[in-house]
C-alpha cells in the first residue's frame, strides 16, 4: 500500500489534532500522581479532548474499551486503564493519548516517573526520549526510513537498554494506523525514501532488560518477557522541505 502525502488542508487539521493530544499530556502530567486510578486519568483526558471537540482514537479501535492506554513498569503499551490500578510512589507510567479532529488523527506517549524513582528507571526513560530525537536527525527528504529505525537501535543498545521488535510505529492521518509500518530497529532493507509531506508516528518502545514481550490474557496489555521496566516515547511528526515538524508538541 503506497505511503500517503498529506496536502496543506490535511495537514493544518493534523496540526490541531496533535496540539490536542501534546495538551491532554499536559493535562495528564500534573494529574499522575500517588492514589490516582489509571481510570480516573482516562476519564479527565477523554473529557478534556471531548471538550477540544475532537474524539479519542482509541476508543472502540478494534474494541478497545478507554481514551488512552496506561502501562504501568513492566507493561509496554496498551494497559487498558482501571479503577483497580492505583498509581504508586517509584511507578514508571506510559500514557499513550490519540485524538482524532475534523476526520484526523494525532498520537503521542510519555512515559513518567512518580516520584522517587530508581535510577534504572530514570535512565530507562531518558534513553527512550533520547532515541526518539536521535532517530528523526535523520527524518528529511531523501533519507530512508529505516535510518530512523537503525539510529534509534543504535542509541538504545550503546546505552545499555532493548528495543520491543514485536511493536512498530506508523504512518498516521485520516487513519490511525496507516503505512508505513516503522520499526525502531533496523531491518532488512533501506525502507522507502521520506518524503516532504508524509506524516509518521515515531515511536521507541524500549526495555530494561531483553526486548522479548508477550500479551496478558486481556488480548491488549504487552509486557516484557523477563519482568523488567519497560517505557514509551512518541511524537507525530511530519516530514518538510527542511527536515520535520513535531506536530504533537506544545
Amino acid at each position: 500500500m503506497a505511503i500517503l502525502i498529506k496536502n496543506e488542508h490535511e495537514i493544518e487539521l493534523m496540526r490541531e489534532a496533535g496540539r490536542i493530544v501534546a495538551l491532554t499530556h499536559q493535562l495528564l502530567e500534573e494529574k499522575i500522581r500517588p492514589g490516582i486510578t489509571t481510570a480516573e486519568l482516562d476519564q479527565i483526558a477523554e473529557t478534556f479532548i471531548r471538550s477540544m471537540d475532537a474524539i479519542p482514537s482509541f476508543k472502540g479501535y478494534s474494541g478497545y474499551p478507554a481514551t488512552i492506554c496506561a502501562s504501568i513498569n513492566s507493561e509496554v503499551v496498551h494497559g487498558i486503564p482501571s479503577m483497580n490500578r492505583i498509581i504508586e510512589e517509584g511507578d514508571v507510567v506510559s500514557i499513550d493519548i490519540g485524538a482524532m479532529y475534523k476526520g484526523y488523527h494525532g498520537d503521542a506517549a510519555r512515559t513518567h516517573g512518580v516520584g522517587e524513582i530508581s535510577e534504572q528507571a530514570k535512565h530507562l526513560i531518558s534513553i527512550t526520549e533520547e532515541s526518539f530525537y536521535e532517530g528523526i536527525k535523520l527524518a528529511k527528504p531523501g533519507n530512508h526510513l529505516h535510518q530512523i529505525s537503525e539510529a534509534i537501535q543504535n542509541y538504545v543498545e550503546e546505552n545499555g537498554c532493548s528495543v520491543v521488535r514485536d511493536l512498530v510505529g506508523h504512518g498516521i492521518g485520516k487513519d490511525l494506523h496507516e503505512e508505513p509500518q516503522i520499526p525502531n530497529f533496523k531491518p532488512r532493507g533501506r525502507g522507502p525514501k521520506l518524503q516532504e509531506g508524509m506524516v509518521l508516528a515515531i515511536e521507541p518502545m524500549v526495555n530494561a532488560g531483553r526486548y522479548e514481550v508477550r500479551v496478558l490474557d486481556d488480548d491488549w496489555t504487552v509486557v516484557t518477557l523477563d519482568n523488567s521496566l519497560s517505557a514509551h516515547y512518541e511524537n507525530t511528526i511530519l516530514i518538510t522541505e527542511e527536515g520535520c515538524e513535531l506536530l504533537t508538541i506544545v
